[in-house]
């Protein structure tokens, strides 16, 4: 009796382990990709006579949360979905400022002397990392950001 009891609890312990960790696969298995040109239509469906939701800027990130034909479904920093043609969004890795000011510093730490200050939409070109902190450029600066200030 006291075998199966222990093996149970152990069936149970491996399952729950399992599933923590496909939902932890699963959240850095995210894809994001980035808008390549200025003015690129997010819009309401995946077709072109769809209803615009906005237009965005050059670098911004967005999330792809599906696919359909040569559509991306996607979401941004705020949350807000539409759908992007797939030619209009490449993986090269851009950040926004998600706070409303941040700072930007000469190496990745706060010990590091502050080099700029970044406002809230802020788009910026990732470059590099290092535990915590985002190595970013900018047409002003290249500095570091703590990559709890910006998304994703």
């Amino acid at each position: 009796m006291r075998s199966t009891g222990l093996q149970a609890l152990t069936k149970s312990v491996v399952m729950a382990a399992t599933i923590v960790l496909f939902a932890t696969a699963s959240v850095m298995a995210a894809e994001f990709v980035s808008v390549v040109k200025d003015g690129v239509n997010l819009r309401s469906g995946p077709a072109t006579n769809t209803e615009v939701l906005f237009q965005l800027p050059a670098g911004y990130p967005l999330k792809v949360l599906a696919r359909k034909g040569k559509w991306l479904k996607v979401s941004d920093f705020e949350n807000d979905k539409g759908w992007v043609f797939k030619t209009l969004v490449s993986r090269t890795p851009y950040v926004i400022v998600k706070v409303k000011e941040c700072n930007a510093r000469s190496g990745p730490g706060t010990g590091f002397k502050k080099i700029g200050t970044l406002a809230r939409e802020v788009i910026l070109k990732k470059i590099g990392r290092k535990g915590e902190w985002i190595k970013v450029s900018h047409p002003q600066l290249t500095g570091w950001v703590h990559s709890k200030l910006v998304w994703p």
